[in-house]
């Protein structure tokens, strides 16, 4: 491995990894100790065993404030979906997982199709900066985003305030329909959010070393033991080749 990767990735001696709490399905739980646990920990501290250092986990309550820290200094990696709006400050890897995104939609509901949601009058509940709001956010021309702060308050908002749609990734729309009697998941997705390894602009040997690890982690069978091996099965799929 080229000593200047080791240098950028970790230029304090331990590699610092941030971590997106949000994510139910890469982050599932806490060590004894309190640091993250399940996918996304795990493939930071492979990494981290790559460069010969330790690991160090930054956690963020929320996406948007993991890509808003890009440039304070406080992580080397970032574990979050690749988006053209956090692109520009962050240099990713191809994807290692792809989680789908799509709509649920009430009792009663004329909405059938994805491409019906996109209409004048349609409010959709989103959890802000999310990636899949970022999507939405670029795509949508008619239809109206309605923001909340998190995941759980996307749902709240939704049912509370009586919106047209709840955007989200499927393996959560699939628990919260079943709490709403006669409401549905439109088939299909409106993306897939590519979850991703970031780093600082400018560390391009260390993101060369990221890209790489990344793609022999996926031909090798890293990232399925790991979805195995935290219960998400099912609901996370390894990413295809670069």
């Amino acid at each position: 491995m080229p000593q200047d990767a080791r240098s950028e990735l970790a230029p304090h001696g331990q590699l610092r990894a941030a971590i997106n709490l949000a994510n139910f399905l890469l982050v599932t739980g806490r060590t004894p100790s309190g640091d993250p646990e399940g996918v996304a920990p795990d493939m930071a501290r492979a990494i981290a065993d790559r460069l010969g250092v330790d690991i160090a986990y930054v956690p963020f309550a929320t996406p948007g404030a993991l890509a808003d820290a890009c440039g304070d200094g406080v992580w080397d990696i970032g574990l979050i979906a690749d988006e053209p709006a956090r692109a520009e400050a962050i240099a990713f890897t191809a994807a290692y997982v792809e989680i789908e995104a799509t709509y649920l939609v009430p009792a009663g509901s004329p909405l059938e199709r994805l491409d019906d949601v996109d209409r004048a009058g349609v409010r959709i509940a989103v959890s802000a900066r999310s990636a899949y709001d970022l999507y939405l956010s670029r795509h949508l021309t008619r239809a109206e985003l309605v923001r909340a702060d998190g995941i759980d308050a996307s749902y709240d908002l939704f049912v509370n305030d009586r919106l047209d749609a709840l955007a989200g990734l499927r393996p959560r729309l699939v628990e919260d329909v079943e709490k709403l009697p006669g409401a549905r998941i439109l088939d299909g997705r409106f993306t897939a959010v590519q979850q991703a390894i970031g780093t600082r602009r400018g560390n391009d040997a260390g993101l060369a070393f990221l890209a790489a690890f990344v793609e022999e982690a996926k031909a090798g069978g890293l990232v399925a033991r790991l979805i195995d091996r935290h219960g998400v099965t099912g609901r996370l799929t390894v990413a295809p080749p670069a």
